[in-house]
C-alpha cells in the first residue's frame, strides 16, 4: 500500500483516540485498563514513548541500537518501566507529548529512501511495515482505553492493516513460543466491517481460518480470549495458531480471560 494512504490511516487512527481521552478531566487519567496495573495513563504514555522510539529508529539508529542493548537485560520489564515512568506526567503534558511525537513519527517516515529497512525490538522493518506496526499498537492500546470508559467502538477499514499484519506474523508467533512453523501457508478470510470479505493464503490450503476481522484484529492484540470471539479453524496447525497469534514485537503477552468483556 502507498505509504501515504498508511500514514494517512495512522494519523486517523490516532485522532480517533485523542478523542476519546482529550476532553477527559484528569482524575479519569487514573482509571484502569483491562492491561493489569495499567491506567489510562499509562496507555497513552506507552504510546508516546513507543512513537518516539520509533522516531529514534527511522532517524538516529546509533541512538536506537544503544536503546535495545540497555534494554536487553529486562527485555521483561522495561516496556512497563518506560510506561510507568512517563504516566507521572499531568494529563494535559502526556496528551501534548504524545501529539508531537506521532505528528514527528509521521514526518520522519514520509522521508525514509525506499528500500530502508528499519530496526527493531523484533526483525527490522520497511517503513511500511513501521506505520503498519503503530497502526496497529495505536488500535490495540485505543481498545484497552475503550474498554476503560465503557465504549464500543466502530470498526473502520483501517483494520485490514492490522488483520494483515496479523496473519504475516504467523511465523514469529510460533518462534517466540519457542515452536517451529507449520510449511504450509493457511488460508485466512474474514468478514470485514462493509461485509465484504478479505483474504490471505492459498483458496485450496487445508488450514483454514475464518470468521470476523474485527474479532481476529482483537485477537492477534491479544485483546480478547478466543473462547469470546467469532473465529473458527479448520486444521490442527489452524487451531493450535489461535492459540499462539500475536501481531506485535517482543515476548508472549498474557492477554485477557475468557467472558473478561462478556
Amino acid at each position: 500500500m502507498d505509504i501515504e494512504a498508511l500514514l494517512g490511516d495512522f494519523t486517523a487512527e490516532c485522532e480517533d483516540l485523542d478523542r476519546l481521552v482529550a476532553d477527559l478531566d484528569p482524575t479519569e487519567w487514573q482509571r484502569p485498563t483491562p492491561a493489569p496495573g495499567w491506567s489510562i495513563a499509562h496507555q497513552i504514555a506507552h504510546l508516546a514513548w513507543t512513537d518516539e522510539v520509533a522516531l529514534l529508529s527511522a532517524t538516529d539508529s546509533a541512538t536506537f541500537a544503544a536503546l535495545v542493548e540497555a534494554a536487553a537485560p529486562k527485555a521483561l520489564t522495561f516496556v512497563d518501566e518506560a510506561a510507568e515512568a512517563k504516566a507521572t506526567t499531568p494529563a494535559p503534558e502526556l496528551l501534548a507529548e504524545w501529539r508531537t511525537r506521532r505528528t514527528a513519527l509521521v514526518e520522519a517516515l514520509r522521508n525514509v529512501a525506499a528500500g530502508t529497512k528499519l530496526p527493531w525490538f523484533g526483525p527490522p522493518m520497511s517503513p511500511a511495515s513501521m506505520v503498519t506496526a503503530r497502526l496497529m499498537e495505536t488500535w490495540a492500546h485505543g481498545q484497552d482505553v475503550a474498554d476503560a470508559l465503557g465504549i464500543e467502538r466502530t470498526p473502520t477499514a483501517r483494520i485490514r492493516h492490522i488483520a494483515h499484519l496479523g496473519v504475516r506474523t504467523r511465523n514469529y508467533a510460533y518462534l517466540v513460543h519457542g515452536r517451529t512453523a507449520p510449511a504450509e501457508d493457511f488460508r485466512v478470510e474474514l468478514a470485514a466491517p462493509d461485509g465484504s470479505v478479505w483474504t490471505w493464503g492459498p483458496e485450496a490450503a487445508t488450514q483454514r481460518i475464518t470468521g470476523s476481522a474485527l474479532d481476529f484484529c482483537q485477537l492477534v492484540t491479544q485483546r480478547r480470549h478466543i473462547d469470546d470471539l467469532a473465529l473458527h479453524a479448520v486444521g490442527p496447525d489452524a487451531t493450535e495458531w489461535l492459540t499462539l497469534a500475536q501481531a506485535f514485537a517482543g515476548p508472549p503477552g498474557k492477554g485477557r480471560t475468557a467472558g473478561q468483556f462478556a
